[in-house]
């Protein structure tokens, strides 16, 4: 019953109108749980799947219309085989387990990152579910997936370098609308807010040029052990903030 009170008050303090349009979420620590409780480290990556559902079905019902998920970097190919096998496994699993809540709270999936170092298994499964929830209109879900910041900004570069090469766009043209629809997440808003579990307070190469406003939020939570009520305390704390993009608070008020 005490729990259940401060879930209900806690929720109540967040106000529905400034709510983050895009929510960014760095999941870290699934490793050190497992560790603290004497298991293998895939024994957390399994109990972090439990923290997705509650977060994703928690920034539904409050009505956040942009959440991204940090759910495998370029740079996690370079983890043993066994454990990058493992995370596959359970990335396939999820996703047919997942679907009918995706469709009952209708959210839409989307993926950013190079898709094509996925197994074919999981490709095929993630693109399957993509194309299942695409007229899902309350949220958008993105996994990045086989993600890495500077690969997504060197591959930009790629694309532009081509097209003016090619006289389909000037170099005098180039802005940052152009950089951004070049970039995986084209048809997502900047990010507004940033959360990363575990206490680390590090970026690794996530969105890297959709965060240069953001607001962050670092808590010592790991990610399996991450609920409901930690998503209102991030929220409620990014909400008492002033956002002054470069402004005075002057100018904002």
């Amino acid at each position: 019953m005490f729990l259940s009170t401060i879930k209900m008050n806690t929720i109540d303090l967040i106000n529905k109108e400034t709510l983050p349009q895009h929510l960014a979420i760095i999941m870290d620590g699934n490793g050190r749980w497992a560790k603290q409780k004497g298991m293998l480290r895939v024994f957390g990556h399994e109990n972090g799947t439990k923290a997705v559902r509650k977060t994703v079905e928690a920034c539904a019902q409050l009505g956040i219309k942009n959440l991204t998920l940090y759910a495998f970097s370029t740079e996690n190919w370079n983890r043993p085989k066994t454990e990058v096998d493992t995370l596959m496994n359970l990335l396939i699993k999820s996703l047919k387990k997942e679907l009918k809540t995706l469709q009952e709270n209708k959210i839409k999936l989307n993926s950013i990152g190079n898709l094509e170092k996925l197994p074919e298994s999981a490709r095929v499964e993630l693109l399957e579910v993509i194309n299942k929830t695409k007229s899902n209109e309350q949220m958008t879900l993105t996994l990045a997936l086989s993600y890495g910041s500077r690969e997504e900004l060197v591959s930009a570069v790629k694309q532009i370098s081509d097209k003016v090469k090619n006289n389909i766009i000037s170099p005098e043209s180039i802005d940052e609308t152009i950089i951004n629809q070049h970039l995986y997440t084209h048809n997502l808003p900047d990010v507004d807010l940033v959360i990363r579990t575990s206490g680390e307070h590090r970026i690794s190469n996530f969105l890297l040029w959709q965060i240069a406003y953001a607001e962050f939020y670092f808590t010592e939570v790991l990610w399996p052990d991450f609920r409901e009520e930690h998503l209102y305390e991030a929220i409620i704390s990014y909400q008492k903030r002033e956002r002054r993009f470069g402004k005075t608070s002057e100018q904002i008020k």
